[in-house]
Formats: structure tokens, C-alpha cells, sequence
């Protein structure tokens, strides 16, 4: 090719190539933030979280304890505090917190924009973004358990508030603080609901803050005690999300509209409230609801199929989206109370009685939320297995036994001298593979792991070498590897990654193998 020929050619090519690789180069850079981007997307919708206390006697290290949480796929929790080894462990993960300050911090903040300043300096700018810190909680139910405090709630907020806007965190993070339920008054029908005139003076200028930074208004709601409190004005199911038949649905007389359930109607009581002090672009967050599996002989309705149908009807219900009758298109996210029974609480007996998980993570009652994705990986449609517990006199254990190989119809074969499952020859170990069996063979179904209160569910595979108990995904002695989320986000960005290059490094061929001949 004559030079002139090759010189009006080549530029073309070459500004084609240059433009194809920096195409590329772009992409390959806004891939993550397209990452990132989704996740601040899903963050939009609502979401189950769950409250995370303390008074809990074996409560996991941090560490320990984030890679529970992420085992559950619980992307959302809130602290009673702002434990600095616990946002520590958080790092790097996409569980989002909320932190809070304790109703005893609330004179120092509240009097001292320094000390918020500081607060914020140890307990926000210290973790983010590492730590994905969403919303700061300032104290809890201060208006009807401390009211004394109530003059220093919105300075305290304010002074935090402030804090985040020096260090350019105010948008992303929110600051609010949860009420009681019971700050409202006449409650049902929703539409007569209006905020206890006592409080007036703290609310009305606390919902124009929160109007204004665009923070939600934190209740908690206990569909629970709105039944001890209404036994036989409220229907039980009508509290526990159970589907219910026309008649039996409340209706507000004033609205017309109908009500499946308690919760709607207390956070439409929640709105009506504040559209009647002219706020209506306040969002309600339900920063704690749940239901106690135990409870002395004065709560006879705390129990563990009343928990769990409660939990998994609510858990339903937020991933239904179906908003609530008044705002059928805004679905408020939920933090259920709580994660673990904080078995060091004082009595009544349903003060210890609220969580999901034992300490030790083993859990208390299982969920029914199949459908509703990988969340809680604890669930019935996962494992669980039934095992005798410690500390129990052999003599009931083997009554127990007996009766699941007997009546109950247990698989014991494999509990038989000579097969896989007869060492160790002791009761605690055959009862355990007869007590599984039976469950596994009832469904998993709530109740079948009791045995008169000498089993327990555990997450644990109780198999062990060539003794594989009904429902473990073990073969021989292996183990199937189940790869989570987190494992397989990581290997998405990689692969990118690596793709990324792959395309710039055969472009950079490419351009290599058409320019070499002409020159």
C-alpha cells in the first residue's frame, strides 16, 4: 500500500480503537459503582431487621456474631449502643446498623454540642463507610419511661444531627428516636388517632426536624400487648397476621377501609397522627415488634406456635409489599425484638422470652417464610435437626426414646448393634438420632422436637463419620459446600474484573495485529 493510501487510513482506525478501548475502560470502571448503586437500590425497599440486645449470658463475640448474621442473610440490625468491637467486626460487610444512644447519654448530649461532636467523632466517623452505618436511634421511648429527659430529647438530636453535617454524613445517615406506641391516643379506629396533647410541645417541632433531614419516625409496636390489653375486643388472629374471612376483618367507620391486621392499623394511627399536626411526608420505620415464646400463667398467649406465627406472617407481610390500607404503596421495613432471648432480663417470664435464637444461636421456634428468599437461612425450608439435650436423667430420656421408635414411628434401624449409628452405645446418642428422625419425618413441624422437654432444634449437624442423620446434606464423610451471597458477590466483582482486563487486553492485540503489517 502506497504511504499516502496507508496514512489516510490508519488515523480512522486508530480513533475507532481508541474510542472502543476507552468505551471499555469506562465501563470496566462504573461496573462497581453500578454495584453499589444496586445496593443503595434494594435499600429502598422495605426490609425485616432485627434488635440485638445484650442481657444475654453466652452472647457471641463480635466476630463470631457478624458471621452468624451473614449465615441468617440478616442484612439489617440496630444496637442498643454503639459497641465499638462489634461495628469493628461489622467492616467490609453489607450489614447496615443502627447505632443508639443510651436514655443515661442523653443529659451529656443534650447540654453539650461538644459532646455530640465527640460522640459522633468515636462512634460514626471512626467506622464509615467501612461499617454501613444508616441511622442513629437517640434513646428509646424517652417520653413514656423517662420523661424527665424529654426537654433533652430533640436538643440531643439536634446536637448529633449538627455532627453528621460537619463531617458531611447528615445525608446519609438519619437521626431519629423510638417511641411507645402508647404516645398515641385512641388508636382505633386509625382514623381518630391523634399524639397525647402532654407531649405536644416535644413532638410537634421533633416532626419538623424530621421532616426536614427526611429521617423516619421510629415506633414500636406490639400487636402483642395490644391483645393482652383488649382480650375480648381484639381477636387473636387478627394480631398474629392469620388470613381472616370479611367479617372478622376491622373496618374504620370513618375511612370505610379494611384491616387484616393490628400492626397496619397502629401505623396508619402513626400517620393519621401526624397528618393532624400537618406532617405527611414522615415515613414510620418500626424499629421493634415481635411476640414472646414464653410467658407465666399471666400471659397465656405467649407461647412458642403464637411467636412463631406472628414472626412468619410478619415477615410475609413486609416482603408482600403490600403497604398498609391507608398507604397501600409505602410498605414500612420492620426491626423484629429481637434476635436472641436475653435470658439475663428480670421477670416476668416473656421478658427473657423474645428472641428467635438461644444465645448459642440454637433456635428457639422455626420460621415458616419459604418465599420469601435466602433471608433467615433458618427457616423450615432449611437445616435443622432435633437432638436430646444435657443434663437430662437417663431414665426419661429413654422413656422418650422408646416412645419415638415405639408410637411415634421413628426410622431406628440405624440405631441397631452393628449399624452406622449404634456408637456410642448410650442412650443420649440414640435418642438424639431417634429424636431427629421422628422430627425430620413430622415435616420439621412446630412442636415435633420436645419429647416432654428433653429435645432441642439445633443448627448443627448432628451427623458424625459414617452415621448420617435424616436431613444432613452430608454423604459418607463429606460435606456438600454451600457458597453464600457474600462469597458469590465477591467472585461477580472478580470475574468482572478479570473480564475487564481480558476485553482491554485483546483490544490491545487487536490493535497490535492491524497496525504491524502497515509498518
Amino acid at each position: 500500500m502506497p504511504f499516502t493510501s496507508m496514512s489516510s487510513t490508519v488515523p480512522p482506525l486508530l480513533f475507532f480503537l481508541f474510542i472502543v478501548i476507552f468505551n471499555l475502560s469506562i465501563s470496566a470502571k462504573s461496573w462497581p459503582l453500578s454495584q453499589e448503586n444496586k445496593i443503595q437500590e434494594q435499600d429502598k425497599d422495605p426490609f425485616v431487621g432485627f434488635n440485638i440486645g445484650t442481657d444475654v449470658s453466652s452472647l457471641l463475640p463480635p466476630p463470631d456474631l457478624v458471621k452468624f448474621l451473614q449465615t441468617q442473610k440478616i442484612n439489617h440490625i440496630r444496637l442498643y449502643d454503639a459497641d465499638p468491637e462489634l461495628l469493628k467486626a461489622l467492616s467490609k460487610t453489607k450489614i447496615r446498623v443502627i447505632i443508639s444512644v443510651p436514655n443515661n447519654q442523653l443529659l451529656a448530649i443534650g447540654s453539650s454540642n461538644a459532646t455530640a461532636a465527640s460522640w459522633i467523632g468515636r462512634n460514626v466517623v471512626a467506622y464509615y463507610p467501612e461499617t454501613l452505618i444508616t441511622a442513629i436511634s437517640v434513646g428509646d421511648e424517652v417520653l413514656t419511661t423517662v420523661p424527665s429527659s424529654a426537654p433533652l430529647l430533640l436538643p440531643a438530636i439536634e446536637s448529633l444531627y449538627n455532627a453528621l453535617v460537619a463531617s458531611n454524613l447528615h445525608t446519609q445517615i438519619k437521626v431519629s428516636t423510638p417511641h411507645a406506641a402508647s404516645i398515641m391516643m385512641d388508636t382505633f379506629p386509625p382514623s381518630q388517632a391523634y399524639f397525647n396533647q402532654t407531649w405536644l410541645s416535644v413532638i410537634s417541632p421533633l416532626l419538623r426536624f424530621l421532616s426536614k433531614t427526611g429521617s423516619p419516625l421510629m415506633m414500636n409496636l406490639y400487636p402483642y400487648y395490644v391483645y393482652m390489653q383488649n382480650k375480648g375486643v381484639v381477636p387473636l388472629d387478627n394480631c398474629l397476621f392469620e388470613p381472616l374471612t370479611p367479617a372478622k376483618e376491622m373496618v374504620d367507620p370513618n375511612t370505610l377501609l379494611h384491616y387484616t391486621n393490628v400492626l397496619d392499623a397502629m401505623v396508619d394511627a402513626a400517620y393519621v397522627s401526624m397528618k393532624n399536626l400537618n406532617i405527611s411526608d414522615v415515613a414510620v420505620l418500626v424499629t421493634e415488634t415481635g411476640w414472646p415464646s414464653q410467658g407465666d400463667k399471666m400471659e397465656p398467649h405467649a407461647t412458642i406456635d403464637n411467636a412463631d406465627t406472628y414472626t412468619s406472617n410478619l415477615i410475609k407481610h413486609v416482603f408482600d409489599r403490600t403497604g398498609t390500607p391507608l398507604r397501600p404503596e409505602v410498605t414500612p421495613s420492620v426491626y423484629i425484638y429481637e434476635l436472641f432471648n436475653e435470658d439475663k432480663r428480670a421477670p416476668p417470664v416473656s421478658e427473657a422470652s423474645w428472641g428467635l435464637f438461644y444465645g448459642n444461636t440454637t433456635p428457639v421456634y422455626l420460621l415458616h417464610v419459604s418465599g420469601s428468599g435466602a433471608f433467615l437461612a433458618n427457616d423450615t425450608t432449611n437445616k435443622t435437626y432435633c437432638v436430646a439435650m444435657d443434663g437430662v436423667d437417663v431414665k426419661t430420656l429413654q422413656a422418650a426414646l422408646d416412645w419415638a421408635c415405639g408410637p411415634g414411628r421413628a426410622n431406628c434401624s440405624e440405631i441397631q448393634p452393628g449399624e452406622s449409628c449404634y456408637q456410642p452405645n448410650n442412650v443420649k446418642g440414640h435418642a438424639s438420632f431417634a429424636f431427629n428422625s421422628y422430627y425430620q419425618k413430622e415435616g420439621r413441624a412446630s412442636g415435633s422436637c420436645d419429647f416432654k422437654g428433653v429435645a432441642m432444634i439445633t443448627t448443627t449437624d448432628p451427623s458424625h463419620g459414617s452415621c448420617i442423620f435424616p436431613g444432613s446434606k452430608k454423604v459418607g464423610n463429606q460435606t456438600q459446600t454451600v457458597v453464600n451471597s457474600t462469597q458469590v458477590a465477591a467472585g461477580e466483582t472478580s470475574s468482572r474484573s478479570l473480564l475487564s482486563r481480558g476485553f482491554c487486553a485483546s483490544i490491545m492485540i487487536l490493535v497490535t495485529c492491524v497496525l504491524l503489517p502497515f509498518w
